[in-house]
């Protein structure tokens, strides 16, 4: 009797699934279809929950196991590059924006207010400390720079899923491309979007200073902007805090710092300590970067990109060698022949006499010399942007405690606790944006953005591991 009714219950749950397997085939079938005949992108597909089955045949039982899509609570999934992408009920997604190692960004549209945000998932989040580091450290400088109006705005944060989560949602400002995709376009720029340009990230990285902040990777791609030159500084996840004393810094000045291209040599050459003048440094990299239309400082690898910076600037003189940390950096710079320094003039000959000036002072090989942020936004370039009342300085400074924290569960509960209490404070609409000033435009070319999501350091691929004074100068101060 045992054996008839196994018999009929197996020919049953066959009956049962072929049924199931037939009917999400159909769907699929016609879903595929249905978004081939159209040319529909993925990530305009509409929502669904779908009931599908997996048939394991194991001791000769069919076991069927329905795999369900959980409550979204408020939310609907969209697809974006081919990965699930669950953004809040309110919003639409209308645009896949970029991809990288680190997340996804798309465009997304609120369905109340109509207006555009760019969200960002964070993904990997706890596959490695260093990037669960990142991850919160991005959260919690959003979160207190948040306002100023050449910092990136964060209007929500979400983590769908919070058991045993490996993503965050970011919701940010929509912005239309980013710098680099400005430059590269090869369109005409005049002096006054230079002076925009540069004026803003200086407002932008004075308000981040004065909170004893260091950026650590100011780059044409971790600026975004919009078509009437509206600038905004992004991507946080590489700073770092800064402090008076050379003691207390050198604690802060681990891992990787900036993209070589914008690297200050002090960090390269291992110097005791560095300041606020290495994004300084950076600023003037893309300052020679606007004037020139490419990268001003293209080394290959680290020894080219010393080698460069030394073909411009000239040999350092003897007060500034000394302070060289690295023995073999050290000894490298001395046995090379004495290199004069080249005048801007030359290299930029079309060139605001000004505009040369401010580069000069901000690509001083010595940070002591450098410009502070604070002169150079009252040097004479700028003087048609200047005015102090209006480049504020944060009212607080941020406090790096967090930094301490070595383990994946204590990030994974902060990061928890930082979302949850920061959607309790937005849940509203953003507020509308300082209309422009009515500075330059420029027209916004369509091959897109960077949106930080990928690797910060793209160009430093290598096929093998670095050594002897390569090794030196990449990982300078980062030991």
């Amino acid at each position: 009797m045992s054996n008839v009714v196994f018999s009929y219950t197996k020919r049953l749950l066959r009956r049962v699934s072929g049924i199931i397997l037939f009917y999400y085939h159909l769907w699929f079938t016609f879903e595929r279809a249905f978004f081939d005949c159209f040319k529909l992108p993925c990530f305009l597909r509409a929502p669904f929950v779908v009931g599908c089955c997996d048939i394991v045949l194991k001791n000769s039982t069919f076991i069927i196991t329905l795999i369900i899509m959980v409550d979204l609570q408020g939310r609907k999934l969209f697809k974006v590059f081919n990965q699930d992408f669950i953004v809040d009920d309110r919003y639409t997604v209308t645009k896949e924006l970029g991809q990288g190692a680190y997340g996804i960004v798309c465009a997304a549209i609120n369905n109340e207010t109509q207006e555009g945000v760019a969200i960002k998932k964070v993904t990997n989040v706890f596959s490695k400390k260093i990037l669960a580091k990142r991850a919160l450290r991005e959260i919690k400088l959003l979160q207190h720079f948040r306002g100023h109006r050449n910092i990136t705005c964060l209007y929500d944060m979400d983590i769908p899923r919070p058991m045993n989560f490996n993503e965050t949602y970011l919701y940010e400002e929509l912005m239309e491309c980013d710098l680099a995709a400005i430059i590269r376009s090869e369109q005409p720029l005049t002096d006054a979007h230079f002076q925009s340009f540069i004026y803003q990230i200086l407002c932008g990285l004075k308000y981040i200073h004065s909170a004893n902040v260091l950026h650590r990777d100011l780059k044409p791609g971790n600026l975004l902007v919009n078509a009437d030159c509206e600038l905004k500084i992004c991507d946080f996840g590489l700073a770092r805090g800064f402090s008076v004393d050379p003691e207390e810094n050198a604690g802060y000045m681990t891992e990787y710092v900036a993209t070589r291209w914008y690297r200050a040599p002090e960090i390269m050459l291992s110097f005791q300590s560095y300041t606020k003048a290495i994004d300084v440094w950076s600023v003037g990299c893309i300052l020679a970067e606007l004037l020139g239309g490419r990268p001003f400082f293209k080394g290959k690898d680290y020894v080219d990109q010393l080698n460069q910076i030394l073909h411009i600037l000239g040999t350092p003189n003897e007060e500034t060698l000394s302070r060289i940390g690295s023995p073999r950096a050290q000894e490298y710079v001395r046995n090379l022949p004495y290199m004069p320094k080249k005048p801007f003039a030359q290299l930029f000959p079309n060139a605001n006499p000004d505009a040369l000036d401010l580069l000069d002072k901000m690509l001083a090989f010595d940070p002591s010399s450098r410009i502070s942020v604070e002169a150079a936004l009252e040097h004479p370039y700028l003087h048609i942007w200047h005015d102090i009342s209006d480049e504020p300085c944060c009212p607080t400074t941020f406090n790096f405690d967090f930094e301490v924290l070595q383990d994946i569960g204590e990030m994974r509960n902060k990061i928890l606790e930082e979302v949850a209490h920061f959607r309790q404070l937005v849940r509203v609409p953003p507020d509308q944006q300082v209309p422009n000033s009515g500075g330059p435009t420029l027209p916004i070319p369509q091959d897109g953005i960077a949106w930080g999501a990928g690797d910060p350091r793209p160009e430093e691929t290598y096929t093998q591991t670095p050594e002897g004074l390569e090794k030196d100068l990449q990982v300078g101060l980062d030991r």
